[in-house]
């Protein structure tokens, strides 16, 4: 069995209080940019660079912005101790949230009154990394552990591969995908 943990790195347009000193959201178009110039995004555990549990270049973790937030697949090698950790707190439950690690490119910021913190509004930003966590800054995002077939997670890799590397054979040519 390959072991898989899904989920929402980040979900658009919900706000969240940053150390109690400011609220912040994140626009949907956010990471566009960054994920297409910059495609190289790691998954760690706890925002630790010596735990890496996947990323993008190697093909083992996978983001897609939908219209709820940045939805994530991350295939954890059960051969690290890392990735049998992450895999039993995430199965277990006792990590079940995610973080992100950015640098904001625009942002807007609404001013407070007596009664509302400011309000931080990520509309573009370089995406570093994300990470599951125990206390996410986000409470709503989400990670969750699937159990597939190694051969069906081959397949859709597999299936992926070609089709990127038709649409960079499309774009090379310069026919729109």
């Amino acid at each position: 069995m390959s072991k898989i943990i899904t989920g929402y790195a980040v979900r658009f347009n919900e706000e969240t209080v940053i150390s109690g000193l400011w609220r912040e959201k994140v626009a949907p178009s956010a990471f566009e940019k960054s994920l297409r110039d910059y495609p190289d995004v790691l998954a760690l555990y706890g925002h630790d660079y010596n735990r890496v549990l996947g990323r993008t270049a190697a093909g083992t973790l996978e983001l897609r912005p939908d219209r709820i937030g940045l939805d994530f697949t991350l295939y954890v090698d059960e051969s690290t101790p890392d990735g049998l950790t992450a895999l039993g707190n995430v199965r277990r439950q006792d990590i079940s949230g995610c973080s992100f690690s950015f640098a904001p490119t625009r942002e807007t910021w609404l001013a407070g009154d007596d009664y509302e913190l400011p309000l931080r509004i990520i509309e573009e930003a370089m995406l570093f990394e994300i990470s599951i966590v125990s206390l996410p800054a986000y409470p709503t995002t989400s990670a969750t552990l699937l159990e597939r077939s190694a051969a069906a997670v081959d397949n859709s890799t597999n299936a992926r591969r070609r089709i990127a590397e038709r649409e960079a054979a499309h774009r090379r040519r310069g026919i729109a995908v």
